[in-house]
């Protein structure tokens, strides 16, 4: 790896990327395999490098049509499971709707076309360069009439999760020559003369230039930033727990909104994710990777969710988790105090996730529900008794139907506001258990107007000189919500397309650079 000077100015390069997460990486990886010199600038340290995605479980949604698009992607084909396991398919129609079911009646936009047709695609490039994938058997499938059977599009993860993706990104983004240089903020992007001139930057507090000629921009959305959350989504989002980086704070946007690049999509809509009450501020860069994703508290669809007045605020059954989490975590901030509590008892246990094991998950426990509600501190106590019993009691009009964890079941209660439409088991089986959670931000769906080719669009449409994005910002990709898995698949995508377009312009259109 090449060593760069802390000061002055660097020799030009043709790809400059800005951040270190998965969409970055996958632009870096592109270019490179398209001829171009790649510059990485990070602002954070070696420690904090690599983005949202490093916090990821590491699932990407993608369409497939059966096990043998599946095969060539298992990292190891001897495990045992793999001959009694039942993937089923994940057509492009159907993801393709599963996007468009969050868009509120607004039909599917270019770039969530573009994501659907691409997804495979991307998976095999990943493969391809060095990136591996198992089977997701603990958090996509459940055993049913002795099968592994696989539920809600979900069928891979990363080997070693988030974490694991852009450990293994980079180890083959710098085999394919790139360098990285942490500790280095991106603060002005310059144009000179209609074409890109470089990158003014800080590293470690000591000004830098960077001539270059294309710039791809993947550091993030503002769901890191305070005061653009309360901008954007609200007052109630002031004091939102941060899942990820604490480092993205919408420089991305400001650096291209600078140079004229135009807005798009929904700046009001995030994902959002029920967490644990207790959870850190931001990701606890104190725990390993693999463990920071446990204070998720995402199987609510088993139990009950009530608020500090003790009432249901959400039909916790609506779908399967993969399509309703991100809903519902900005379902909990607009609850009083931003908290709510999860209930079940014991009958459900096998069916959550390990999450609810984890060894900080915050938990109270009791034999009974009386006592169970009676140790839940801020809580309505007698209001919340009653929405128990009540619910308890809606569940008799669907108690001979089968609870099945694999599909909607249609167990439903009657009578109740809001109804729960599947999996209404009764509380009934102790010990009772209740998690107290709050919301968590994972990232912002408004972004960028982006093209096909990665390309920062203007207000008319037309192409910013030099100028791409990928990853979170990427706006038009997500709405209203967001079905599980598919941010690091969009990532991806873009990033794939985001560099090998910047290094086909760099390479096509030569510029002064001192390289």
């Amino acid at each position: 790896m090449t060593i760069i000077p802390n000061q002055g100015e660097l020799p030009g390069v043709d790809v400059l990327i800005i951040g270190s997460g998965s969409a970055a990486m996958c632009a870096g990886i592109s270019a490179l395999e398209n001829g171009a010199h790649v510059l990485m600038v990070e602002k954070a340290d070696a420690l904090e490098w690599g983005g949202n995605s490093r916090y990821t479980a590491g699932a990407m949604r993608f369409a497939f049509d059966s096990y043998e698009d599946l095969k060539p992607l298992i990292r190891d084909l001897t495990d045992d499971r793999l001959a009694n396991t039942d993937f089923g398919s994940y057509p492009k129609e159907q993801f393709l709707a599963d996007l468009q079911y969050f868009n509120q009646g607004e039909p599917p936009t270019e770039t969530q076309q573009f994501l659907v047709d691409e997804s495979l695609s991307v998976m095999q490039w990943l493969s391809s360069h060095n990136i591996r994938f198992d089977p997701s058997y603990a958090r996509q499938s459940f055993l049913k009439d002795g099968r592994h059977t696989f539920w809600g599009g979900l069928a891979l993860d990363v080997e070693g999760e988030g974490d694991g993706l852009v450990r293994a990104e980079r180890a083959e983004f710098e085999r394919l020559g790139g360098t990285i240089l942490y500790n280095c903020s991106a603060e002005e992007v310059v144009m000179q003369n209609g074409k890109m001139g470089g990158v003014r930057c800080l590293r470690s507090g000591i000004p830098l230039w960077i001539p270059c000629r294309t710039v791809v921009l993947g550091c993030g959305g503002f769901e890191a930033s305070k005061e653009l959350r309360t901008q954007f989504l609200g007052d109630a989002w002031t004091d939102a727990k941060v899942r990820g980086t604490r480092h993205n704070t919408g420089k991305g946007l400001e650096l291209a909104t600078k140079l004229g690049a135009a807005l798009r999509g929904n700046f009001g809509g995030c994902h959002a994710v029920p967490m644990d009450k207790n959870m850190p501020d931001y990701g606890n860069t104190d725990l390993p990777h693999n463990e920071r994703k446990h204070y998720r508290k995402i199987s609510y669809l088993y139990g009950l969710m009530l608020n500090a007045l003790g009432e249901r605020f959400v039909d916790e059954g609506l779908d399967m988790r993969n399509y309703t989490y991100a809903q519902f975590g900005k379902a909990i901030i607009e609850q009083p105090g931003n908290v709510a509590w999860q209930l079940f008892d014991a009958s459900v246990e096998p069916y959550l996730y390990a999450d609810y094991r984890f060894r900080f998950a915050s938990v109270v426990e009791a034999d009974t529900l009386s006592d169970l509600i009676g140790k839940l501190d801020g809580i309505d106590q007698a209001t919340a008794l009653r929405t128990v019993d009540a619910y308890n009691r809606a569940t008799e009009i669907s108690h001979h139907i089968p609870f099945d964890p694999t599909r909607k079941d249609g167990k439903r209660t009657q009578g109740l506001s809001p109804e729960k439409t599947n999996w209404a088991n009764p509380l009934t089986t102790p010990p009772f258990k209740a998690y107290p959670v709050t919301c968590g931000i994972t990232f912002t769906y408004g972004g960028l107007a982006v093209n096909r080719n990665g390309e920062v669009l203007n207000a008319t449409d037309e192409p910013i000189p030099g100028l791409f994005a990928c990853g979170e910002l990427v706006g038009g990709v997500f709405f209203h919500g967001y079905p599980g898995g598919s941010g690091l698949t969009s990532g991806a995508v873009f990033g794939r397309y985001a560099g090998k377009s910047a290094a086909q312009y760099s390479l096509q259109k030569p510029s002064s650079l001192n390289s």
